[in-house]
Order: C-alpha cells, then sequence, then structure tokens
C-alpha cells in the first residue's frame, strides 16, 4: 500500500506474474475496500490471491523507530508476519526500506551469528549470466571487517542459489586493487575473506575497484552501505541519462530518425539490458526469512520482476542454505582469528 504508485501498480505486477508462472498464490496485504476492486478486473486469478485485510499503511515519510513501535495493522507488518508464521515462503514490498528492515528484523529476527543484516542488488555486467551481486546497498551505512566477511558468504549464497553459479568469485570495493590501499578494516577483511572462502564456497578475488562492478572479474561485490547505495543510485542515474541521451540524439532531425529506424531492434535490446525494471528487488540477507523490496517507484513491469526474483529463492531452499553457509563460515573465521592472535603472541 506504501509504493509511490500506489497499489494499482502492486496489483498489476501481481497479475502479471500469476500470468506468466501458473504454480504461484499471493497473500496480497492492505485496505481490503481498495485492493478486491483492482483484483475484479482479473477473475482468472481470484482462486490464487487471497486478500489479508490491514488498514493501516506504512508512508515514506514514516520513521523506522516509530514503525517498529507502532506498525502492527499495517500492511507491512501484516505482511512480514506471513512469511514469520510460515504461511508464505518470501516477503515482496515497495514500501519505505528503512521501515522495512525494521520490521523484518524485529518479527523474523537475524540469523545465528549476523551482526547487521545486508540488502544484496544485481547489477547489469559483461558476465555470460548478464548479472553482478553487489551488497550491503543501504541496510546499514557502516560496516566492520566481521560484517564484510558475512556479507561475502551471504553474496555468495545469493549469486549461487539466485544466479545458479557453483563457487562464485567475491572481490572486496576499494579504492585499489594493491593490498596495502583502504581503510584498516578492508584490510582485515581482505585477510578473513581468504580464509573463509572454502567453507563459505566462494573464490576471493581480491579487492576490486568501482570499474569492476560491473566486469566479468567477478560475480560478488562487497561493501559497506553507503558507498554500495551511492554506488547503484549513480549507476541507475546514468543509466536512465543514457537512455534520454539516446532519444533526444535520435529525434534530433529527419536524419537521425531514420537512423534509429535503421537501428531499432539494436536499440530495444540496449534499452532492455539497460532497463533498472528487469533487476528490480533488493534481497534482505541474514535474517530467518525471505524479504525482497522493489523500488518505491516500481511500475507493474518492476513489481513482477521483484516476484520472479521472489519466487526463484523460495523455490531454490535459500534462506536454508544461506543459514548452513554462515553457520561454516563463522567457525572458519573463528579458526583464522585464534590462529592470527596466536602468531602475533
Amino acid at each position: 500500500m506504501g509504493g509511490d504508485r500506489g497499489p494499482a501498480a502492486v496489483v498489476a505486477g501481481l497479475v502479471d506474474s500469476a500470468q506468466a508462472d501458473s504454480a504461484l498464490h499471493f497473500i496480497l496485504h492492505g485496505d481490503e475496500g481498495i485492493l478486491r476492486p483492482l483484483l475484479a478486473r482479473h477473475p482468472m486469478i481470484a482462486d490464487r490471491v487471497e486478500i489479508r485485510h490491514a488498514p493501516r499503511t506504512v508512508t515514506m515519510h514514516d520513521k523506522p523507530s516509530q514503525v517498529m513501535r507502532h506498525g502492527e495493522g499495517t500492511s507491512m507488518w501484516s505482511t512480514i508476519d506471513c512469511v514469520k508464521q510460515g504461511e508464505a515462503r518470501v516477503a515482496v514490498s515497495c514500501g519505505n526500506t528503512g521501515a522495512l528492515m525494521a520490521v523484518s528484523m524485529i518479527r523474523l529476527r537475524k540469523l545465528p551469528g549476523v551482526n547487521r543484516p545486508a540488502i544484496a542488488c544485481l547489477w547489469p555486467s559483461r558476465n555470460p549470466g548478464g548479472f553482478n551481486v553487489m551488497l550491503d546497498v543501504g541496510a546499514d551505512i557502516k560496516a566492520e571487517a566481521e560484517d564484510l566477511v558475512q556479507y561475502a558468504t551471504m553474496g555468495a549464497a545469493y549469486a549461487r542459489n539466485g544466479m545458479n553459479l557453483k563457487r562464485p568469485r567475491v572481490g572486496l570495493l576499494n579504492v585499489g586493487t594493491e593490498e596495502h590501499k583502504g581503510r584498516a578494516e578492508l584490510k582485515v577483511a581482505h585477510d578473513h575473506m581468504m580464509a573463509a572462502q572454502e567453507a563459505a564456497g566462494f573464490d576471493f578475488v581480491g579487492f576490486v575497484e568501482g570499474g569492476d562492478i560491473p566486469s566479468d572479474r567477478v560475480d560478488v561485490i562487497v561493501t559497506d552501505g553507503f558507498t554500495g547505495n551511492i554506488a547503484l543510485k549513480t549507476g541507475e542515474g546514468t543509466a536512465k541519462l543514457i537512455s534520454d541521451l539516446l532519444k533526444e540524439a535520435f529525434g534530433a532531425g529527419l536524419l537521425s530518425k531514420f537512423a534509429a529506424l535503421l537501428a531499432l531492434n539494436s536499440l530495444k535490446r540496449l534499452q532492455k539490458r539497460i532497463d533498472p525494471r528487469r533487476v528490480n528487488g533488493g534481497v534482505f540477507l541474514g535474517l530467518n526469512g525471505t524479504v525482497v523490496k522493489s523500488h518505491g517507484s516500481a511500475d507493474s513491469t518492476g513489481v513482477a520482476a521483484a516476484i520472479r526474483l521472489a519466487a526463484q529463492l523460495a523455490r531454490s531452499g535459500f534462506n536454508d542454505r544461506l543459514a548452513a553457509r554462515l553457520a561454516s563460515a563463522v567457525a572458519a573465521g573463528q579458526d583464522a582469528a585464534v590462529q592470527e592472535n596466536g602468531q602475533e603472541k
């Protein structure tokens, strides 16, 4: 109910997803008086959608702390509770990101060994699958060395289950690839990732730079939420700028329009490749349940993409596998710390 485009966009995306995947069933949370007329236009999926009435809405302006204390009765709270009670395998929301993370943490709780949950996103890349994973992109603005190692484990699990990569390559974002560069916590995280890679099931490629984010050198990019969120918003803004500039260039005159007509198929492929709606959906990692955060401004295409990602993760048993990997990685990290302390003495 709290997305920028309102429930109509959510219902439209739900309908698109239901038509594309006959195995999906939905519990739709919000004001029944608004939702039922929207669904009434699509009787073919009526038996696959249950409306769960929630009279209150979390707005984009609500503070997470307030929602944590007074959020019961909102569509967001009801959605997360559905996952907590086992009624749904995964939650999808277009609402307030901070509030959604706060509610998810208080209702679902963190997985054992996780200090800070992270938000992971897909980034268009030169890899064969077309995307890389980056995290954290905004769950928390800071991260200690131990957090970054956990992000690596969680990001690798996401790439393994969401992108079918048997052994993902993980890179740690830094201002250079040399081992002596970067903040102290990055250097500590670098060494601990090297030690944890076998138990966590990934290959650590070392430090990577901003230019490597869309490259084929790495599958998972690990960074703190402050840096990751800025990189994400910059990338989305750049993609929009390129799209707008191409439209201006090919609409500048008769010859330009003729050239655009000749290049129409190529332009459509490019537009599809850089369209952020295709990869809409940041996944909250490190919780006792799977939550997918859609852009607040997502239209039906974006909402359908988030639902598609959610369904894929649910079917893969992603969260159970992630918990097992985290337990192994935590044990490996503890062994590395003990060994390191022993050498220092």
